[in-house]
């Protein structure tokens, strides 16, 4: 694989306080193959300024909007302007930019859900299949070494034909109206405008989804859904439970929640096939449990040789040295990197650097929340899951 420089991040939100825009940063610059070389952090210019300031760049890239830093960059050098544009804005101004950045000839990483609604995603991904830039999508969770050896066992038989899946997502953050607190994260995450019609399901529930296809290898065909506002006053569901049914005749329960007070954020995976069972949470994440029958339970760690290719091309350290969630990020950056060095070198990247989430993931994340709401408002409860493109 042939570099010459290190990929020039332009980076869109991220602004003074953001959570994920700093996750984001320490992931894409943890490998040394990314560098940031310009922002616009805020549609705020002074607090895009104060941004720039803190994270010591040249003033002149610091910009005042994603339509200047597009249209300034295009006019540097072609190995001086950045090469991918990073966005960690709400989910109303993931759209926008993401269309404008893929038309000015950037490849676009993109914090999760893809957009603000269904119809934005569908536009969107003709316009990612018809670009011929790399997108990425950041379904964190998918970046765990041990989720991938999950999803490689499960490949390669394991545990035999998957016929049930629990996937769980258990926040307690939103059990009273922070959204009335000044709290600036619940105060997006809970508007419609801002953040989508769906709430914890948009917010969570789609990683859940997410999860429960990519470590199965199944697509889920129908679903039956049901939402609830458990604090009284916010305008969007904080609480849920979805059944699935997938494509081999599997069938799944899936729960999210950001109303289970006092729990953190331990998002936790079973899978249980006609052989053997195999189980993955987050709050222990270098572990991976896998169950046979009338055998002790089998614990995988992180780190061994004993490890599958996925895996292994995600682990940094050796084993009882803790990876976790900005590692999780660093992965999916990492990959995705590799994929655009190779391809600029001429080569065809490894199938482990192209195991990373992306437009297709996007869609189906978005019909996800389509199909999920229009299951809890309808009397007929299960519903088709058709994604429309």
């Amino acid at each position: 694989m042939s570099k010459t420089k290190k990929l020039k991040i332009g980076l869109v939100g991220g602004g003074p306080g953001s959570f994920i825009g700093a996750i984001h940063l320490n992931g894409a610059l943890m490998d040394g193959l990314f560098e940031l070389a310009a922002g616009a952090f805020s549609s705020n210019p002074e607090k895009s300024k104060i941004r720039g300031e803190e994270l010591m760049l040249d003033p002149s890239r610091v910009y005042a909007s994603y339509d200047e830093m597009f249209e300034k960059e295009l006019e540097l050098p072609e190995d001086v302007r950045i090469d991918v544009v990073v966005i960690v804005t709400p989910n109303n101004l993931h759209f926008d930019p993401t269309v404008k950045a893929l038309k000015a000839g950037f490849h676009v990483a993109l914090d999760k859900p893809l957009t603000l609604n269904y119809q934005e995603a569908k536009d969107l991904y003709h316009i990612v299949k018809a670009s011929n830039k790399r997108f990425l999508l950041t379904h964190t969770y998918s970046g765990y070494p041990m989720i991938k050896q999950a999803k490689q066992m499960i490949a390669e038989g394991k545990i035999g034909k998957v016929w049930k899946i629990y996937v769980e997502y258990p926040q307690g953050w939103l059990y009273k109206l922070l959204e009335n607190e000044n709290n600036k994260q619940a105060a997006w995450r809970t508007d419609p405008k801002i953040n989508g019609l769906a709430g914890c399901m948009g917010d969570i529930g789609t990683h859940a989804f997410h999860l429960s296809e990519y470590v199965s290898g199944l697509k889920m065909e129908k679903l039956c859904a049901d939402l609830h506002i458990k604090v009284e006053g916010r305008p969007i569901d904080d609480d849920g439970v979805v059944l699935m049914n997938f494509d081999n005749g599997a069938t799944g329960i899936l729960m999210a929640s950001q109303t289970d007070t006092g729990l953190e954020n331990n998002l936790r995976i079973r899978i249980f096939g006609d052989k053997g069972g195999i189980e993955w949470q987050q709050e222990d994440n270098n572990s991976l449990t896998v169950r046979y029958p009338n055998q002790p339970a089998q614990i995988y760690r992180a780190g061994t040789g004993y490890l599958g290719s996925l895996a292994n091309e995600n682990t940094r350290t050796p084993a009882g040295h803790p990876e976790g969630y900005i590692e999780a990020f660093a992965n999916l950056y990492r990959n995705f990197a590799r994929c655009i060095y190779a391809e600029r070198a001429g080569e065809t990247p490894k199938p482990e650097w192209e195991d990373y989430p992306g437009i297709e993931d996007g869609i189906r994340g978005m019909a996800f929340i389509d199909h999920v709401l229009k299951s809890t408002e309808s009397d007929q409860k299960w519903t088709p899951f058709i994604v429309e493109k």
